[in-house]
């Protein structure tokens, strides 16, 4: 079946202004996607923070970032700041670029799924994502990337996603994404005749465009969102390498070639996709390099079609 929400690009809004933090929305998440949350006795530990857990984690896609700063305001003298982290659904999905076998994809409705069954736990996703979002759960053989999929067995029978539906104070929309600007836009407007000066629409352009749009009331620093990301080295070298020319060198090194691109001066939590290769298993090094050499075989079917021509 194919619904609205297939046929057209969405997206999703959150209004900080509007949020109270509920964390409706993060429980809504974990209920309809069947996520673990540990249940013994003091096995969630305080964080100090009403932010808990402090990060996304292997079975936690969404998380309510709290940020608290003093003003020199003195009608507003604290900026209690609450925010949104998972995946923002970028139009250059830089994690897509780099999934070596195509576990993640770009959607044409903006979405990036995910398709577990051939993810091989390689962690480039997550060197390769300026937000630092992917992340992995562990199985008996190979570690699983694990991150939010906007709910998309609901979209496909055209519902919403679970945490849009469960917000009570409207902080959450969704609907066709030149919708979700315009409120966005018009949400923006209406804080600055409010006085919040540094108030805007976050994820309009960032990513080349996201699907996971944010009113920030006190800007998107407050909500520990990057200025102005971009792809990493990563990303762009890897597609550079991707033409045919030199095909035999190339397959010489291929089951290196994807490591040796991504570590060109690229760290991220101190580990290199070299040490992260080391930890491997078996398994994912056979599956890793034979995805390399098909790879190889297209690009060398691609360069004959085109000589041929």
């Amino acid at each position: 079946m194919t619904t609205k929400f297939m046929k057209e690009e969405v997206a999703m809004l959150y209004d900080s202004s509007k949020c109270t933090a509920c964390k409706g929305c993060q429980v809504a998440c974990k209920q309809w996607n069947v996520l673990y949350s540990p249940l013994g006795l003091n096995e969630n530990k305080f964080t100090g923070s009403y932010q808990a857990p402090k990060d996304l984690n292997g079975s936690t896609r969404l998380i309510m970032t709290f940020e608290e700063k003093k003003t020199d305001n003195k009608i507003r003298p604290v900026e209690w700041a609450f925010g949104r982290r998972s995946c923002h659904h970028c139009t250059e999905a830089a994690c897509a670029f780099v999934c070596p076998t195509g576990a993640l994809k770009i959607e044409s409705n903006g979405v990036v799924s995910v398709n577990k069954d051939i993810c091989i736990g390689c962690e480039y996703c997550r060197m390769a994502c300026p937000f630092d979002v992917p992340r992995y759960y562990a199985t008996e053989e190979t570690p699983k990337i694990d991150k939010c999929t906007m709910c998309w067995d609901r979209l496909e029978n055209g519902r919403k996603p679970a945490c849009v539906t469960t917000c009570q104070p409207g902080a959450l929309h969704f609907g066709s994404r030149e919708e979700m600007i315009k409120l966005g836009k018009q949400r923006v407007e209406f804080l600055k005749s409010r006085g919040y000066d540094k108030a805007e629409l976050y994820g309009e352009k960032e990513m080349g465009g996201l699907h996971i749009l944010q009113v920030c009331k006190f800007g998107h620093e407050a909500q520990g969102l990057p200025t102005d990301p971009k792809m990493s080295t990563m990303v762009s070298m890897s597609q550079l390498a991707r033409p045919a020319a030199g095909l035999a060198a190339v397959a010489t090194a291929g089951g290196l070639a994807i490591s040796l691109i991504a570590a060109i001066g690229y760290r991220r939590k101190k580990l290199s996709v070299e040490e992260a290769r080391k930890t491997w298993s078996d398994r994912q090094r056979k599956v890793g390099d034979e995805l390399v050499v098909e790879e190889l075989d297209k690009l060398k079917k691609e360069q004959s079609d085109q000589e041929s021509k």
